[in-house]
């Protein structure tokens, strides 16, 4: 617990040990979901839009290499969140929807609470792209509190 009485000054105040190794063992867990997640919600809007999600239009959308992509929807099938069709395109299992609508919803209360804070629509966008893999429950939560008092006072 960091106590922000002891010190008026802008100087760094050191966590203790523990408090640091979980706030370092969280990201390096969210930055490894990140991507899968990223994948997810690209594939599952490229179906809502054009019914299947190529390869070429994956890496187009990541601005990635083909060869990146085919490496991680290897990966994304061995885990069970896509289903891979010869001459056609790349398709999600439930868990692999369900992961993808988790994403969606996360990244749109970020976005929402950004907005509401007044920063614009494109800022937002692309800021809520980084913070939604990286923001716990208790924070999203927060967000969606805030966003209802927001909206019930307006």
């Amino acid at each position: 617990m960091i106590d922000r009485t002891a010190s008026t000054d802008m100087s760094p105040i050191l966590v203790d040990a523990d408090t640091q190794v979980e706030s370092f063992r969280q990201t390096r867990s969210n930055r490894r979901t990140e991507l899968v997640e990223d994948y997810v919600e690209l594939i599952a809007d490229l179906i809502d839009h054009d019914g299947e999600a190529r390869q070429v239009d994956i890496a187009s959308r990541l601005g990635v290499a083909q060869p990146t992509v085919a490496k991680m929807l290897k990966r994304l099938a061995t885990d069970g969140l896509i289903q891979r069709r010869p001459y056609r395109g790349v398709f999600l299992t439930e868990e692999g929807k369900e992961l993808a609508r988790v994403s969606r919803e996360r990244h749109q209360v970020v976005e929402s609470f950004l907005c509401a804070l007044g920063i614009s629509a494109e800022t937002a966008r692309i800021d809520a792209e980084g913070i939604e893999h990286h923001v716990s429950a208790e924070t999203l939560e927060a967000f969606r509190s805030f966003l209802r008092r927001e909206m019930s006072a307006t």
